[in-house]
């Protein structure tokens, strides 16, 4: 499993990176592997504020309905409405095209490096929250 290192990670398996304060979050290949063929996505709201660790959407697959949770605190500026038609980028294209969304980042807490999610990811069976 491929791991990109520029990003930083959840223990809950999101993903996200920061450019001048602002964030693209999604969820891990690892995620996306564990769920199955995602099938429809909720995602937080244009506008909304989402807090860190909290829930803020949902990833629904063939197989499970799993919670979508914020890698930061902060205002949502953007969500990925091209999942919309075809949700099953967050599968094929987990880093790339199947980002889920973007927010002005006023705190990160927690989050991992690449070698950190790594090892997190050897020690747990992909079960999320």
């Amino acid at each position: 499993m491929s791991i990109p290192r520029h990003l930083r990670y959840t223990w809950d398996h999101e993903w996200l990176v920061v450019d001048e304060g602002n964030a693209t979050v999604g969820i891990t290949a690892f995620a996306a592997k564990a769920l199955g063929d995602v099938v429809n996505l909720r995602l937080p709201e244009v506008g909304s504020w989402v807090e860190a660790g909290e829930s803020c959407g949902q990833i629904e697959s063939l197989t499970a309905v799993s919670g979508l949770y914020a890698p930061a605190s902060g205002r949502v500026l953007e969500v990925n409405t091209a999942l919309a038609d075809d949700p099953g980028v967050v599968n094929a294209a987990p880093y790339t095209g199947g980002w889920l969304f973007r927010l002005r980042v006023e705190n990160i807490a927690g989050a991992l490096s690449a070698d950190a999610y790594a090892a997190h990811c050897a020690h747990t069976q992909g079960d999320r929250r």
